[in-house]
């Protein structure tokens, strides 16, 4: 194929290839210099197959996210984990590479935990399969699980398989009147009873949570937690607007470098300056703040957590949160297993990968 012969003349000529699909995420990482030439996937679109009755779907990864996510509606399904699109031409490709899911993934699981098999192209211009199409199959499962949050850094992903699950029969969305402290430590409660949470969050006060499910169970946690439940399209809108960053903590201050904490749920408030919202029980917390890196990374380190400077900033240095030394050496080997010639997108998440 012309990807193929592109792979290969880029790798015996020591040149770098970007992969291209919505280009929605192209924020997201590091910055590196522009490659010597460019993989545009969206040419290649389409859903291969869809057994609804099987939660199961095989698209190509030139596919729009909103035109799989339509198409999954359309049979009461959905994807799990919720995925951002960042901009209407959002691919599922992109979806998969760059790793990220949205509220419901403390409920669901992350996007790795949805990948049944890959079908790519490696930095040697040779096909790879990984995985399959059914949840059993376990064959190559955990290759298929590392192309999640890859950023195109160990090949073209062309064909992917992913697992999906039913919409919720019913969904309500509270809202209640906490300081952060409380906040979590009520979220915390709430992950130790057998409740239909689906999402949460908290910013400036105030508490919201998700609860999806059947109407029984929705109608039950609702009695038991209390607070002001939102109108339906008062709550989609909210969820939303988190989901895309179009949030009004997320758009007040673009010039601010905007930080991903990732943390254990119980780890108390962060104590740094600037603005916080939380997500996924206290297990996501997004910072915008002046501060500098070493100060964020110290104090999310020393409760057992690492940052990401999600947007802006210094996007030349350490952006993802600095690897151990084994940890670093495994994923170079990852990296020359499948990109020996440092074809794709060198430096994107580490400099040394």
């Amino acid at each position: 194929s012309d990807w193929q012969a592109q792979i290969r003349d880029a790798a015996s000529r020591g040149r770098v290839l970007g992969i291209r699909g919505g280009h929605s995420k192209a924020f997201y990482g590091r910055a590196t210099a522009e490659p010597d030439g460019w993989i545009d996937v969206r040419p290649y679109a389409g859903i291969l197959s869809h057994e609804p009755s099987e939660l199961v779907v095989t698209v190509r990864a030139g596919t729009l996210l909103v035109e799989l996510q339509t198409v999954l509606a359309q049979h009461g399904q959905m994807l799990a984990f919720e995925p951002p699109h960042f901009g209407g031409e959002a691919t599922v490709g992109g979806c998969v590479a760059a790793g990220l899911a949205g509220p419901r993934r403390m409920a669901a699981g992350s996007v790795r935990d949805f990948v049944l098999g890959v079908m790519l192209l490696d930095g040697r211009g040779t096909y790879l399969s990984f995985g399959g199409q059914v949840m059993k199959n376990v064959a190559g499962y955990d290759v298929s699980r590392l192309m999640a949050g890859s950023l195109g850094s160990l090949g073209v992903l062309l064909d992917v398989s992913l697992k999906v699950l039913p919409l919720p029969r019913a969904e309500q969305t509270l809202c209640l009147e906490l300081g952060e402290g409380e906040a979590l430590m009520r979220c915390a409660q709430w992950g130790g009873r057998p409740l239909p949470v689906s999402a949460t969050l908290w910013h400036s006060g105030q508490l919201w949570v998700r609860l999806s499910g059947n109407a029984a169970a929705v109608d039950s946690a609702v009695a038991q937690l209390g607070g002001e439940c939102l109108a339906p399209e008062q709550a989609a809108a909210l969820w939303q607007s988190v989901r895309e960053h179009r949030h009004e903590f997320f758009t007040a201050q673009p010039a601010t470098p905007l930080w991903r904490l990732s943390l254990p749920s119980v780890a108390p408030p962060v104590a740094l300056e600037g603005a916080q919202l939380i997500e996924w029980g206290g297990a996501l917390r997004w910072l915008r703040s002046d501060v500098s890196a070493d100060a964020v990374r110290a104090a999310v380190a020393a409760v057992g957590g690492h940052a990401c400077l999600f947007r802006g900033g210094d996007r030349s240095g350490a952006v993802f949160h600095p690897l151990a030394p084994a940890m670093l050496t495994l994923q170079q080997r990852v990296k020359q297993a499948f990109d020996p010639f440092r074809v794709f997108n060198p430096g994107r998440i580490y400099p040394e990968i």
